[in-house]
This record gives C-alpha cells, sequence and structure tokens, in this order.
C-alpha cells in the first residue's frame, strides 16, 4: 500500500475494515409471518437484473434470517429511509431484540408474497424465493420481484459504523 495507508492481514478482521470504507443503502429484510417474523439489517441488497426483475441479498447462515426466508420462500427488500435509523439497529440486533421483536415501532403490511413491508419505507421490493447459493458463511439470496411500493424522502446510509442520512 502507498505511504497513505497501512497493510492489513488478509482474514475477517482485515476485511471488515476495509469494507466499511465503503458507504452502503441501508435496507431491512424481512421474511415469515405473525409471530415467526424476522429479519436483519443489510447494506448487500442488489438488484442481480431488471430483465427479470430480480434482487440478490447476501445473508449470514448462522443469523435467524435465512432459516426464514427458506421455510417461507418469501423476503422483503425494505429500503429505509432517514428516519428509520433506531429500526435499523433493531433490525441489526442491537438491544438484543430477536424474531417480531424487531418488528416494534414501525407499521407493517404486506404486498404479494406475504412478506412484511414497512409502511413508509424508501421503497420496498417484495420478493418470492427464486434460488440459495450457499458459499463460505452466506448465503446469496435470489429473489423474483414480484411487487414494489414506492415511498418518499432519501435513503439511509451506513459508513465506518454510522448510520447518514443520504440527502436528494
Amino acid at each position: 500500500m502507498n505511504s497513505d495507508g497501512a497493510d492489513l492481514p488478509v482474514n475477517a478482521d482485515g476485511l471488515k475494515f476495509a469494507l466499511r470504507r465503503m458507504s452502503g443503502g441501508v435496507s431491512v429484510i424481512t421474511t415469515g409471518q405473525g409471530e415467526e417474523r424476522t429479519g436483519a439489517t443489510v447494506t448487500s441488497a442488489t438488484a442481480l437484473s431488471v430483465e427479470p426483475p430480480c434482487m440478490l441479498v447476501s445473508l449470514n447462515r448462522s443469523c435467524s434470517t435465512w432459516p426464514a426466508v427458506a421455510r417461507f420462500g418469501h423476503f422483503c427488500v425494505n429500503i429505509l429511509g432517514h428516519a428509520h435509523e433506531v429500526l435499523a439497529s433493531q433490525f441489526a440486533g442491537l438491544g438484543g431484540l430477536t424474531g417480531a421483536d424487531r418488528y416494534r415501532g414501525a407499521k407493517w403490511t404486506q404486498l404479494i408474497s406475504g412478506a412484511p413491508v414497512l409502511q413508509g419505507a424508501a421503497a420496498a421490493i417484495d420478493c418470492e424465493l427464486e434460488e440459495a447459493i450457499e458459499r463460505h458463511s452466506h448465503v446469496i439470496v435470489l429473489g423474483r420481484v414480484v411487487g414494489i411500493c414506492i415511498g418518499n424522502g432519501g435513503s439511509l446510509v451506513y459508513r465506518d459504523g454510522r448510520y447518514f442520512a443520504f440527502a436528494e
């Protein structure tokens, strides 16, 4: 590396440190129904293709979200807005909330798949599970888009362990 930076070991900590330098849009991946709802905060949701409409999400295999997506066959990519920082923290597991308790303090609905959809999200992309590719510690989840809901306002961004409001 050049004189402006330091070399890091090629391991999990080094990679996490490097990736924290990259800003990412914050989404909550939701799945399940009723008391069997769960979800996770991610910066790894993106479109795989627009024709046909398909989303790609990377989920840790050890979290509760992946088994629920596999069981229910659906998920929603809820793109968080400026006002959703607390919700992002809840779904990241801060405060010890798990499962359906992570849904507190927000209003939820459904579109087509049955996955929970955040009312007031910057956008929500409702998906049915199309394929899952297990690699190392994560699962690459591919979802066929079956519904889209657009809200108002800018999106929430994550960088260096902090949330930022992305101005329009």
